[in-house]
């Protein structure tokens, strides 16, 4: 391939919120004609979370209207499903026998979920080690991520290195690409936006339900500027034309609020409107997504087969 490879995908649990977007989802877009781009469906990794068969299977589903309503051309990129894969929970065991429990006791989410007494699985805890076979198998060069997720890509890089070092020189090392405007998004009530947090304003909404949402927004009473709002706005509008407005209706929450509304209905009309016409042909969908599992297929097998012969598995 004469284009450098990039590496991404989304878990298929629940709608996608802003925050994915701006984050990763954005930049899948604006890359798809510099790069050589696999996306995925990151279904197995949903596992650890969904453990309802017709959940997953409408989420993946959802996921894939998702990526083809913000913009992704199947015909640019390989949109396809993680477990379709088999090389990515085959290349994650390798990796599992070759790292430490303390190496993945630093992974953010077992942290997270550690601090908070939650019951944590095998796959939670391990789930690093599937995430750089996600990466190292397609000889990722770049992979977009969110500010507050280089970490998947520090471990994806330092298996690698770890492999190539007891092993021969197998993996490239990985890079993250991460949008230096784009830094954490508050959700509605001042925290990261996140899913499980149940804090998200997703990317799809009706126009009633970001009204709602937006309204719903927690402030701070003591400033002339509502942070939460202001740091979402942005995403939105410019920091230069956010600055007359932000100045004009100083201490004017309600207000301030309204302007949200209206650039959040204006910039995901298009995109909802698209992904309802998309959704009328499910068949196309998933034809889509089979064409690109195929595709993926064929490049990981290849991967694996030199990963085989250099661990020994080839006999």
């Amino acid at each position: 391939m004469s284009k450098k490879i990039l590496l991404s995908g989304v878990k298929p649990t629940g709608r996608p919120h802003i925050a994915n977007y701006f984050g990763a989802m954005r930049q899948f877009v604006e890359l798809q004609d510099k790069y050589e781009s696999f996306i995925m469906i990151a279904d197995l990794h949903a596992l650890i979370s969904v453990q309802n068969a017709e959940e997953l299977k409408q989420g993946t589903l959802d996921l894939a209207l998702d990526y083809l309503a913000i913009g992704l051309d199947p015909e640019k990129v390989t949109i396809f499903k993680q477990s379709e894969v088999p090389a990515h929970a085959e290349l994650s065991w390798i990796f599992d026998c070759l790292t430490s429990m303390p190496y993945l006791m630093r992974a953010h989410a077992y942290k997270d979920a550690e601090a908070k007494n939650k019951e944590v699985s095998a796959g939670l805890f391990t789930y690093p080690m599937l995430m750089a076979a996600d990466i190292l198998l397609y000889n990722a060069d770049v992979v977009p991520v969110g500010r507050d997720q280089k970490q998947h890509v520090e471990y994806a890089r330092d298996t690698a290195e770890k492999f190539n070092r007891i092993f021969g020189e197998t993996f490239k090392l990985p890079e993250p690409i991460i949008l230096e405007a784009v830094e954490t998004v508050p959700g509605l009530d001042g925290q990261k936006m996140s899913k499980s947090y149940g804090n998200t304003i997703p990317l799809f909404a009706e126009d009633d339900e970001i009204r709602k949402l937006c309204m719903s927004i927690v402030t701070d009473s003591s400033g002339e500027r509502p942070e939460n709002v202001y740091q979402i706005h942005k995403l939105f509008r410019s920091e230069s034309e956010l600055a007359n407005l932000y100045e004009e209706k100083k201490g004017k929450y309600q207000e301030l609020k309204e302007a949200l509304i209206a650039d959040m209905i204006a910039f995901s009309t298009p995109l909802r409107e698209r992904r309802k016409e998309l959704a009328k042909d499910p068949e196309k969908v998933i034809e889509i997504l089979r064409h690109g599992s195929e595709k993926a297929l064929e490049v990981a097998q290849k991967k694996m087969s030199e990963v085989k012969t250099k661990v020994g598995l080839d006999l």
